[in-house]
């Protein structure tokens, strides 16, 4: 998990500019170099966890987010790793259920702090389709690899469709109708969040 975490870290540091770059167009300009103070920040305290629980990890991969990125994201994706932790406190090891629970009290947990659903052009749209993809290939009993691999496939799918609709929901919908074209931020960041998940399990195979 600490792997991971870094590995995620280190994503979003190498697309800083790409998500910046997103978010000039739709939003405040500032998507890829919050979420990169955020992540630097988690990086610097993954040290003094390495022996802890996976609860207690992703705790403290929440609480650094919500107190060190701005705008919407940081109580978004803080509320999503909290929610996630609460799941697998205690635990040193976590099973596919686990998993498939996690994302559930994630997904939910976003919905609720951010009054969003799918098809309102946020990360919901790479999360959803990306849960959805992973619960039936763990259903389907596939490895945690494959069911990975789905997911972030799906997110990225989620990610293309954010291009063909208006935003609902944050900065980007006050621009109506004239946000249709424009991948979501948010939406691109879940994804990379995902792919680089996939690319850790894979690389540690």
């Amino acid at each position: 998990m600490i792997k991971i975490i870094d590995n995620i870290a280190t994503t979003i540091h190498e697309n800083k500019e790409y998500l910046t770059e997103l978010d000039a167009k739709i939003g405040d300009s500032d998507h890829g170099i919050n979420m990169d103070k955020g992540f630097k920040m988690v990086q610097e305290k993954l040290h003094a966890v390495k022996d802890k629980d996976c609860g207690t990890i992703l705790k403290t991969v929440a609480m650094t987010l919500v107190s060190t990125v701005g705008g919407a994201s940081g109580p978004l994706y803080g509320t999503a790793f909290l929610k996630a932790a609460s799941v697998v406190s205690d635990k040193k090891e976590i099973n596919k259920d686990d998993i498939v629970k996690m994302f559930e009290e994630a997904i939910m947990g976003i919905k609720m702090r951010g009054k969003a659903n799918k098809g309102d052009k946020t990360m919901l749209d790479a999360l959803i389709p990306a849960y959805e993809e992973l619960k039936k290939s763990i259903e389907n009993n596939e490895t945690i690899i494959e069911a990975f691999d789905k997911g972030q496939k799906a997110a990225y799918e989620g990610v293309e469709y954010t291009k063909k609709i208006a935003a609902k929901k944050g900065r980007a919908s006050y621009l109506g109708e004239r946000s249709i074209g424009h991948q979501d931020p948010g939406a691109t960041s879940s994804y990379l969040m995902l792919k680089a998940i996939y690319d850790t399990l894979k690389e540690a195979k």
